[in-house]
């Protein structure tokens, strides 16, 4: 009786950010699948990545040309068909061979590893900072893991980078899984406020009549 009806324009923007965040927690799902998937099957996730990778080459590099094309009176003009012409050639080489490709990228990271390694074992014996202990932790590990994959290189190539992208495709599901639930219930949560804010009595729960007379009233 007291309560007001609610309004079809109030509720769509709710009703469309509630299912925005369902569409991403869907996505985080098919994220999580996927990476579980390519932690399964690690050697075509390596292949696929790299195939992936060397497109994003070929296609960035054909868009870097067209654009050089297009600004060819500017002073960037052969740096930009220097550039865009590298990407082509690389994506060329990473589609036509990707073996060859994700051996010498396996390569590149297990460097990497070493050397991102030693440097925060060094910075961290010489700074001590306050996240001393950790430093060394993390620096032991990236030397660690580098020694490994070069250990086991160029085997190593065929499981290094697909279990890598496998497990960014995995936890970066999850996050956006949490992200799509805990933001369907926040909204949740603020409708079945407003809900029983708008439905209350205008005289307080009880429906009764808050104003009194006063002792020196008429």
């Amino acid at each position: 009786m007291f309560g007001r009806s609610r309004s079809p324009e109030r509720d769509r923007p709710a009703e469309q950010l509630g299912r925005s965040f369902g569409r991403l927690a869907v996505l985080g799902v098919v994220l999580v699948v996927a990476g579980l998937l390519g932690l399964v099957y690690v050697g075509v996730a390596t292949l696929t990545t790299m195939l992936l990778f060397g497109w994003l080459l070929l296609v960035g590099g054909v868009v870097g040309l067209l654009h050089a094309v297009q600004s060819r009176g500017s002073n960037f003009f052969w740096l930009a068909v220097i550039v865009a012409a590298l990407n082509i050639a690389a994506g060329v080489v990473v589609i036509c061979r990707p073996e060859v490709s994700a051996a010498a990228l396996t390569m590149f990271a297990a460097l990497l590893f070493l050397a991102g390694g030693v440097f925060r074992l060094v910075g961290g014996v010489v700074v001590r900072g306050p996240q001393f202990g950790w430093t060394l932790v993390q620096g032991a590990f990236g030397i660690l893991l580098g020694v490994l994959v070069l250990a086991d290189w160029p085997h190593s190539s065929l499981y290094v980078i697909g279990c890598f992208f496998s497990l960014a495709l995995l936890f970066d599901g999850l996050g956006l899984f949490a992200m799509g639930i805990g933001g369907r219930r926040i909204v949740g949560m603020v409708e079945e406020g407003r809900m029983a804010g708008s439905d209350s009595p205008p005289g307080g729960p009880d429906g009764s009549d808050r104003t009194a007379a006063t002792p020196g009233g008429p």
